[in-house]
């Protein structure tokens, strides 16, 4: 298959290696033209712009930060809509609101583009071994065609539902993982507060009710004092805010969610955006007197 890929930052670079890797021609497109060096080395051809990666192509990928660059690379004046065929499939991997990706579904439509929102979830790792899970919002036949390369860079692959559906698949996944984190970090915090050892606590908790993957590997980082960005403080700032603003657009009372985006946010204010989320740990530590 033949396949644009515009966006290789943190996420994107590893997805289109894995493209590549399954066999596709890949082509890529970057803002910064030194991002694309890795995927030129590897086989990928470059593009001068997001229409350029739609020429000839079967599909064309996005994994960018936010809806108006999804909307800028899509439907700009260089956008893949530019340079599109009658038939192609446009597909978002990016994490934006379910409102606006139904909006850009309704832009790319009228130049004769299929369009999925396919956010992911798994970080850095999962980007890297080629396991992330993939939520699905789009037509039956748009999410056929864009299967074979869904397949090379994930392995949980769920067609959600209509346009949109996949970016609410991804705010509830943020809802869950924020959250968790969040719980994961109190906890620990509560355990050193009151002189007990959170190594033992959390060996404690996985053979419990309280067991969860976010227990065991984010909890891990947290006992290392690993918080080296997989998924970067600011990242989950962004998306929780998207669940908010969600939302207050259809009445919805989120408490919980609401706290965690508070955290979130702080944690971008107070100079952490960059370190991975996990690092919600050190702001509960600073406001307990506990900083290490």
């Amino acid at each position: 298959m033949k396949i644009g890929f515009i966006g290789l930052g943190l996420m994107g670079r590893p997805m289109a290696l894995n493209l590549l890797k399954a066999g596709h021609a890949v082509t890529v497109w970057s803002r910064r033209a030194e991002s694309m060096d890795p995927l030129l080395a590897a086989g990928a051809t470059g593009a001068a712009s997001p229409a350029a990666t739609a020429e000839g192509a079967d599909l064309v990928i996005s994994m960018v930060a936010d809806a108006p660059d999804v909307a800028e690379v899509m439907l700009g004046a260089q956008g893949v809509a530019q340079g599109a065929r009658a038939g192609l499939v446009a597909v978002d991997m990016s994490t934006i609101a379910p409102a606006s990706a139904r909006e850009i579904g309704r832009g790319l439509a009228a130049a004769g583009v299929d369009f999925l929102d396919a956010p992911v979830s798994g970080g850095e790792v999962g980007a890297i071994a080629g396991n992330l899970s993939i939520m699905v919002g789009g037509s039956d036949a748009a999410f056929a065609w864009a299967r074979p390369a869904f397949e090379a860079m994930g392995k949980n692959i769920v067609h959600v539902g209509d346009s949109g559906a996949g970016q609410v698949a991804k705010a509830a996944n943020q809802i869950v993982t924020g959250m968790g984190v969040l719980a994961v970090a109190e906890a620990f915090a509560f355990a050193s507060k009151n002189g007990v050892d959170p190594a033992q606590v959390r060996e404690a908790l996985l053979g419990g009710f309280a067991y969860s993957r976010i227990l065991e590997n984010h909890g891990k980082r947290m006992l290392d004092r690993n918080f080296k960005p997989g998924f970067k403080s600011w990242m989950h700032e962004k998306d929780m805010n998207i669940v908010m603003q969600t939302a207050h657009q259809l009445g919805l009372s989120l408490p919980g969610s609401a706290a965690t985006a508070q955290m979130f946010n702080a944690m971008v204010g107070s100079g952490l955006g960059e370190e991975d989320s996990v690092a919600v740990l050190k702001l509960l530590e600073r406001l307990s007197g506990q900083e290490n």
